[in-house]
């Protein structure tokens, strides 16, 4: 039998990873976008509405989206397993997360996608 230790080193890698890099995408999206509104000066809605129809601003809008929302996810979820202790408590705040999350993401492709 192989005694596993279940804290330490390693174990939240990967959360930490996800969070960073989510993070990074997000940033590079931010600036992006602030980049475009220096650069926009007095243009109207027709112009964004141009800017948004373009596949590459639309794909990696939905991108940062999915970035956000799994970035979401790992905080959100790491706050449930940290502070509620009840387990079937916690399982329903889990799923309750995911329906959320979910339904802003379904929200979000009708939006940018026009679906």
């Amino acid at each position: 039998m192989v005694n596993r230790v279940v804290v330490g080193a390693h174990y939240g890698l990967s959360d930490w990873l996800a969070q960073r890099i989510t993070a990074v995408v997000m940033l590079a999206y931010a600036a992006g976008l602030v980049l475009l509104l220096l650069s926009a000066a007095g243009q109207d809605y027709e112009g964004w509405k141009n800017l948004f129809q373009q596949t590459w601003v639309r794909t990696f809008s939905t991108v940062t989206v999915m970035a956000l929302l799994f970035h979401a996810w790992v905080g959100v979820r790491d706050i449930w397993m940290d502070y509620v202790q009840p387990v079937g408590i916690r399982l329903t705040l889990h799923v309750l997360t995911i329906l959320w999350l979910v339904g802003c993401f379904v929200y979000s492709v009708k939006v940018l996608w026009g679906v």
